[in-house]
Protein backbone atom coordinates (compact mmCIF):
# COMPACT_ATOMS: atom_id res chain seq x y z
CA UNK A 1 0.00 0.00 0.00
CA UNK A 2 1.35 3.52 -1.05
CA UNK A 3 0.29 7.20 -0.59
CA UNK A 4 0.88 8.37 -3.99
CA UNK A 5 3.60 10.99 -2.29
CA UNK A 6 6.74 10.64 -4.42
CA UNK A 7 9.90 10.35 -2.47
CA UNK A 8 12.49 10.77 -4.52
CA UNK A 9 13.13 10.24 -9.11
CA UNK A 10 15.40 7.30 -9.72
CA UNK A 11 16.84 6.44 -13.11
CA UNK A 12 16.14 3.67 -15.19
CA UNK A 13 19.98 1.38 -15.61
CA UNK A 14 18.43 -1.56 -17.55
CA UNK A 15 15.60 -2.98 -19.01
CA UNK A 16 15.90 -6.84 -19.79
CA UNK A 17 13.45 -8.64 -21.35
CA UNK A 18 12.91 -12.18 -21.69
CA UNK A 19 9.67 -13.91 -23.09
CA UNK A 20 6.60 -12.48 -21.74
CA UNK A 21 8.73 -11.16 -18.52
CA UNK A 22 11.83 -8.18 -17.80
CA UNK A 23 13.63 -7.91 -15.08
CA UNK A 24 13.98 -3.48 -14.31
CA UNK A 25 17.31 -2.30 -12.99
CA UNK A 26 17.07 0.87 -11.07
CA UNK A 27 19.45 3.83 -9.53
CA UNK A 28 18.14 4.82 -5.79
CA UNK A 29 19.30 6.66 -3.33
CA UNK A 30 16.50 7.59 -0.51
CA UNK A 31 14.20 4.10 -1.43
CA UNK A 32 17.20 2.59 -0.54
CA UNK A 33 17.79 3.24 3.09
CA UNK A 34 15.83 0.42 4.21
CA UNK A 35 15.96 -2.13 1.18
CA UNK A 36 14.99 -5.77 1.66
CA UNK A 37 14.86 -8.53 -0.05
CA UNK A 38 10.73 -8.74 -0.82
CA UNK A 39 9.88 -4.70 0.27
CA UNK A 40 7.44 -3.61 -2.42
CA UNK A 41 8.80 -0.55 -4.12
CA UNK A 42 5.93 2.12 -6.78
CA UNK A 43 7.92 2.69 -9.53
CA UNK A 44 5.88 5.62 -11.64
CA UNK A 45 2.88 4.10 -9.88
CA UNK A 46 3.78 0.00 -10.31
CA UNK A 47 4.15 -1.96 -7.12
CA UNK A 48 7.54 -4.22 -7.78
CA UNK A 49 9.16 -6.40 -5.48
CA UNK A 50 12.60 -6.17 -4.79
CA UNK A 51 14.39 -9.51 -6.11
CA UNK A 52 18.81 -7.93 -5.70
CA UNK A 53 20.67 -4.92 -5.27
CA UNK A 54 24.69 -3.82 -5.26
CA UNK A 55 26.18 -0.62 -3.97
CA UNK A 56 27.11 2.34 -6.36
CA UNK A 57 27.65 5.42 -5.63
CA UNK A 58 25.51 7.75 -4.47
CA UNK A 59 23.02 4.97 -3.77
CA UNK A 60 22.38 1.60 -5.20
CA UNK A 61 21.12 -0.27 -7.84
CA UNK A 62 18.36 -2.34 -7.27
CA UNK A 63 16.46 -5.38 -9.46
CA UNK A 64 12.86 -5.68 -10.20
CA UNK A 65 11.04 -9.59 -11.71
CA UNK A 66 8.35 -7.45 -14.00
CA UNK A 67 5.66 -10.10 -15.07
CA UNK A 68 3.30 -9.91 -18.29
CA UNK A 69 0.35 -8.44 -16.76
CA UNK A 70 2.45 -5.71 -16.04
CA UNK A 71 4.35 -5.04 -18.85
CA UNK A 72 0.91 -5.02 -20.71
CA UNK A 73 -1.35 -3.06 -18.28
CA UNK A 74 1.76 -0.04 -17.85
CA UNK A 75 4.41 1.58 -19.55
CA UNK A 76 6.82 0.09 -17.38
CA UNK A 77 8.10 -2.11 -20.58
CA UNK A 78 8.61 0.89 -22.23
CA UNK A 79 11.11 2.21 -20.21
CA UNK A 80 14.67 2.76 -21.30
CA UNK A 81 18.17 2.85 -19.81
CA UNK A 82 18.38 6.91 -18.75
CA UNK A 83 14.74 7.56 -18.15
CA UNK A 84 13.31 9.23 -14.77
CA UNK A 85 10.86 7.23 -12.97
CA UNK A 86 9.15 8.23 -9.78
CA UNK A 87 9.64 6.01 -6.29
CA UNK A 88 7.51 5.44 -3.53
CA UNK A 89 8.03 2.99 -0.05
CA UNK A 90 4.92 1.29 0.91
CA UNK A 91 3.26 3.30 3.80
CA UNK A 92 3.65 2.61 7.08
CA UNK A 93 1.05 1.77 9.55
CA UNK A 94 1.84 4.22 11.88
CA UNK A 95 2.30 7.40 9.48
CA UNK A 96 -0.17 10.45 8.50
CA UNK A 97 -1.53 9.47 4.90
CA UNK A 98 -0.54 12.65 2.97
CA UNK A 99 -1.96 11.45 -0.20
CA UNK A 100 -5.00 8.54 -0.69
CA UNK A 101 -4.92 4.96 -0.52
CA UNK A 102 -3.11 3.90 -3.80
CA UNK A 103 -2.74 -0.23 -4.09
CA UNK A 104 0.09 0.14 -6.90
CA UNK A 105 -1.79 -1.94 -9.42
CA UNK A 106 -2.55 -0.03 -12.01
CA UNK A 107 -5.36 0.23 -14.26
CA UNK A 108 -4.33 1.23 -17.81
CA UNK A 109 -2.20 3.74 -19.40
CA UNK A 110 -3.33 7.23 -20.22
CA UNK A 111 -1.16 10.56 -22.38
CA UNK A 112 -1.06 14.00 -21.50
CA UNK A 113 -2.79 15.79 -24.13
CA UNK A 114 -2.01 19.59 -22.71
CA UNK A 115 -0.27 21.80 -20.03
CA UNK A 116 -1.48 25.22 -18.66
CA UNK A 117 0.55 27.09 -17.02
CA UNK A 118 -0.38 29.45 -14.31
CA UNK A 119 0.95 31.33 -11.78
CA UNK A 120 3.82 29.16 -10.25
CA UNK A 121 1.68 26.03 -11.02
CA UNK A 122 0.24 24.20 -14.28
CA UNK A 123 -2.92 22.59 -15.36
CA UNK A 124 -2.43 19.48 -17.37
CA UNK A 125 -4.86 17.48 -18.96
CA UNK A 126 -4.44 13.68 -19.53
CA UNK A 127 -6.24 11.41 -22.02
CA UNK A 128 -7.63 8.24 -20.69
CA UNK A 129 -9.52 4.86 -22.06
CA UNK A 130 -13.23 4.73 -21.61
CA UNK A 131 -13.69 1.45 -19.43
CA UNK A 132 -11.49 3.98 -16.74
CA UNK A 133 -13.59 7.08 -17.37
CA UNK A 134 -16.47 6.22 -15.16
CA UNK A 135 -14.47 5.83 -12.26
CA UNK A 136 -13.28 9.74 -12.73
CA UNK A 137 -14.58 12.43 -10.83
CA UNK A 138 -14.06 15.81 -10.31
CA UNK A 139 -12.92 16.45 -6.76
CA UNK A 140 -11.85 12.72 -6.55
CA UNK A 141 -8.29 11.18 -6.61
CA UNK A 142 -6.49 9.57 -9.10
CA UNK A 143 -2.78 8.39 -9.23
CA UNK A 144 -1.09 9.59 -12.18
CA UNK A 145 3.20 7.63 -12.66
CA UNK A 146 2.37 7.18 -8.94
CA UNK A 147 1.15 10.48 -7.91
CA UNK A 148 -1.61 11.40 -6.10
CA UNK A 149 -3.68 14.18 -7.36
CA UNK A 150 -6.94 15.91 -7.25
CA UNK A 151 -9.01 16.17 -10.10
CA UNK A 152 -9.75 19.22 -11.18
CA UNK A 153 -11.86 18.86 -14.09
CA UNK A 154 -13.38 15.42 -16.58
CA UNK A 155 -14.97 16.06 -20.34
CA UNK A 156 -16.64 13.63 -22.21
CA UNK A 157 -15.12 11.67 -25.51
CA UNK A 158 -14.41 13.89 -28.31
CA UNK A 159 -14.74 17.40 -26.18
CA UNK A 160 -10.82 17.91 -25.65
CA UNK A 161 -10.31 20.70 -28.29
CA UNK A 162 -7.27 18.90 -29.60
CA UNK A 163 -8.57 16.56 -31.65
CA UNK A 164 -8.01 13.09 -28.65
CA UNK A 165 -11.36 11.10 -28.90
CA UNK A 166 -11.15 10.08 -25.75
CA UNK A 167 -12.40 11.12 -22.37
CA UNK A 168 -9.99 13.30 -20.07
CA UNK A 169 -9.17 14.23 -17.11
CA UNK A 170 -7.32 17.50 -15.82
CA UNK A 171 -5.48 17.71 -12.55
CA UNK A 172 -3.49 20.99 -11.04
CA UNK A 173 0.12 20.62 -10.19
CA UNK A 174 1.88 22.97 -7.44
CA UNK A 175 5.60 23.76 -8.17
CA UNK A 176 6.48 20.92 -4.99
CA UNK A 177 5.06 18.56 -7.83
CA UNK A 178 6.44 19.67 -10.55
CA UNK A 179 9.73 19.78 -8.91
CA UNK A 180 9.87 16.56 -7.31
CA UNK A 181 8.64 14.47 -9.71
CA UNK A 182 8.58 13.27 -13.17
CA UNK A 183 5.06 14.65 -14.28
CA UNK A 184 7.04 17.89 -14.22
CA UNK A 185 9.42 17.14 -17.54
CA UNK A 186 6.18 15.16 -18.98
CA UNK A 187 5.22 16.84 -22.38
CA UNK A 188 1.92 16.11 -24.50
CA UNK A 189 2.10 12.85 -25.83
CA UNK A 190 3.61 11.31 -22.77
CA UNK A 191 2.17 7.87 -21.66
CA UNK A 192 2.15 7.54 -18.17
CA UNK A 193 0.35 4.63 -15.39
CA UNK A 194 -3.29 5.64 -14.49
CA UNK A 195 -4.64 3.56 -10.85
CA UNK A 196 -8.12 5.15 -10.27
CA UNK A 197 -9.90 5.25 -6.67
CA UNK A 198 -9.92 2.03 -5.46
CA UNK A 199 -13.58 2.98 -3.73
CA UNK A 200 -14.87 3.75 -7.13
CA UNK A 201 -13.94 0.54 -8.09
CA UNK A 202 -15.57 -1.40 -5.06
CA UNK A 203 -18.46 0.70 -5.76
CA UNK A 204 -19.26 0.08 -9.15
CA UNK A 205 -18.58 -4.01 -8.54
CA UNK A 206 -20.92 -4.14 -6.22
CA UNK A 207 -23.66 -1.78 -8.18
CA UNK A 208 -22.62 -4.59 -11.19
CA UNK A 209 -23.86 -7.41 -8.60
CA UNK A 210 -26.84 -5.88 -7.71
CA UNK A 211 -28.38 -5.80 -11.19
Amino acid sequence: MFTGIVEEIGEVVAVKHAGDSAVLTLKAGVVADDIRHGASIAVNGVCLTVVGWAPVPDGLTIDFDVMAETLNRSVIGDLESGDKVNLERAARVDSRLDGHVVQGHVDGTGVVLSRTPGDGWESVRFGLPADLARFVAEKGSIAVHGVSLTITAVGPAGSDGTGFAGDWFEVGLIPETLRATTLGLAQPGTKVNLETDVLAKYVARLLETQK
